[in-house]
């Protein structure tokens, strides 16, 4: 048997990406505006049984998807075929493949186990992304819509930079100082005083739990509109009244930023799929996909009145195996409609919903609940299985079908009453669809990697800069650019802070923002500052001493 070359394989992966690159400059038209879709960790089987329980409660026959799906897209991390959420939104954001809790940031090298050439001396280096390039040197508005707390992964990949994506106090103070246009979603716990403050000293807007002022909204200024403590309701499970849509909200989005002449980069997650892919919960998945698809239509009717925008839709990667037929099924290919989709549509409450309602609830009235929300009559070992796991809860929503909890109590009860099936509670590894728009049809088609699809949105937005050089403009080490000065870092406010002093100028620089102060006075920079405490370095601009380049901040 032959040896098989390995180093040869990475050779292989890098000249197609080259390739893919120079392709995809020549045949691109760019567009003026840019709309990134990402339904997080949707496998294709969750995207047919959307289609199907739509036909079958006689809402039509087709997804907005539908007539612009082109291809597939293999996305994985830098070591390894299955991908999290945090390296692989990040490959598409920065042309890179990157580690398991990776947000936009070079990874370690992992020799034997890299899957593209990696250089182990730019560990941990943040990597500018395609939102920065839009602000930076196209003068774009930017914005993030998302249903989970806004410095979830996918939408940290886009405006923040960090080796571990749990980091939130770094990210959300990044994600605040990038002075975005429009971010929507959850997280109002995770808003610090800082942070309020600095929207107060910029002008920008913030409307927290208040879907009136949400929708009466059509003001210039930038605006953040955060529901909920941390991450939004299920759709299914949501209050119209007092949380918005991810359509409404992407329209809302689209038209704040369509008011910048230069055009906008805009990211939609659909976030919570993943949730409920994570906890096998097949309704959930089923009407979140529905939801984000409603938001797809939104984004498409635009782009298509507009004529000046591309939009691309595709997942970060699968997750749970989610299938239409599982073990134990017999005459599967006689199964009706109605066998498969009959008690689903019967469904009007996610696993995570009625958890909420039986956490609260008196143990007589559970099977009401059941019967009431799910259509559902509990057996008797059923209704012990739930007053065993009642109080029995597991944190972590990626761990969700794994362990004995209420929620998996709940989901084997619906589940055991469907034809769905799951092969796991985590990511999975198969390639994931491709749908896209452009005005002039060059649009990705067939399979391509996700390092290919960076290089695909980078055509379309006409970017004239590599983000690698970008990346060296806004992320050069600060022992490069105060080379000759006294440096230190300060880490006893829980903030690291670096100062750095030559004769009598003193330049103080706070991590993870956009202000430096130089001998006492706020100065606004294009990009963030990071630091990285694993090599003690700060990461900022390489022209950061020619002041002047740079703008007070307004008070």
């Amino acid at each position: 048997m032959k040896k098989f070359n390995f180093t040869f394989l990475l050779l292989l992966i890098f000249v197609s990406s080259v390739c893919g690159q120079q392709q995809y400059r020549r045949s691109v038209q760019p567009t003026k505006n840019l709309i990134v879709m990402i339904p997080d960790g949707t496998s294709i089987g969750v995207v047919s049984a959307a289609r199907w329980y739509k036909t079958y409660n006689n809402q039509g026959n087709t997804l907005a998807i539908d007539p612009y799906l082109c291809g597939t897209v293999k996305t994985h991390s830098s070591n390894a075929p299955i991908g999290d959420s945090a390296p692989t939104t990040a490959c598409y954001m920065t042309g890179q493949p990157q580690q398991t809790g990776n947000v936009s940031i070079y990874p370690v090298a992992d020799p034997g186990n890299d899957l593209v050439p990696i250089d182990a001396s730019k560990a941990y280096q943040p990597l500018a992304t395609l939102l920065e390039a839009a602000k930076i040197e196209q003068g774009k508005a930017t914005g993030l819509v998302v249903t989970v707390e806004f410095p979830h992964a996918t939408s940290a990949d886009c405006s923040a930079h960090y080796y571990n994506r749990g980091k939130y106090e770094y990210i959300a103070s990044q994600m605040a100082y990038q002075n975005l246009d429009v971010m929507f979603g959850g997280g109002n716990s995770i808003l610090t005083e800082d942070i309020k403050q600095y929207f107060n000293n910029t002008g920008a807007r913030l409307i927290q739990n208040n879907v009136l002022e949400f929708r009466n909204f059509n003001g210039k200024e930038k605006i953040w509109a955060l529901f909920e403590d941390m991450a939004l309701p299920y759709d299914l499970d949501r209050d119209a009244e007092q949380i918005p849509s991810l359509a409404e909200m992407t329209d809302k989005a689209i038209k704040r930023l369509s008011q910048n002449e230069k055009g906008f980069f805009l990211m939609v997650e659909g976030s919570k799929i993943d949730w409920a892919a994570h906890g096998n919960d097949a309704i959930g998945c089923i009407t979140e996909f529905l939801a984000f698809d409603d938001a797809v239509k939104v984004a498409m009717d635009f782009a298509a009145k507009n004529e000046e925008t591309t939009v691309i839709v595709l997942p970060d990667h699968g997750n749970s195996g989610f299938s239409i037929g599982r073990y134990g099924l017999p005459s599967y290919d006689r199964a009706t409609i109605h066998d498969l989709f009959g008690n689903i549509s019967r469904y009007k409450i996610t696993t995570e919903g009625l958890e909420k309602m039986l956490l609260v609830a008196k143990s007589e009235d559970m099977k009401g609940i059941f019967k009431k929300h799910l259509d559902i009559d509990l057996t008797d070992e059923e209704y012990e299985l739930l007053l065993r796991s009642k109080n029995n809860q597991e944190s972590n929503y990626m761990e969700k079908s794994n362990s004995i909890n209420l929620w998996s109590a709940i989901t084997s009860i619906k589940n055991s009453r469907t034809y769905f099936g799951f092969t796991s509670g985590g990511h999975t590894g198969e390639e994931v669809f491709l749908a896209a728009y452009h005005p002039e049809g060059n649009i990705p088609i067939g399979m391509n990697t996700n390092i290919e699809i960076n290089q695909y949105l980078q055509a379309a937005m006409g970017l004239e800069k590599p983000l690698s050089k970008l990346t060296e403009e806004i992320f050069a080490k600060h022992t490069h650019v105060f080379d000759g000065w006294e440096c230190m870092i300060n880490k006893s406010s829980g903030m690291p802070v670096l100062t750095a002093k030559k004769g009598m100028v003193e330049i103080v620089i706070p991590a993870f923002k956009s202000v430096v102060y130089v001998s006492g006075k706020p100065v606004h920079l294009k990009s963030v500052i990071v630091y990285i405490d694993k090599n003690e370095t700060f990461y900022l601009p390489a022209n950061l001493l020619s002041i002047e380049k740079h703008s007070p901040v307004e008070n």
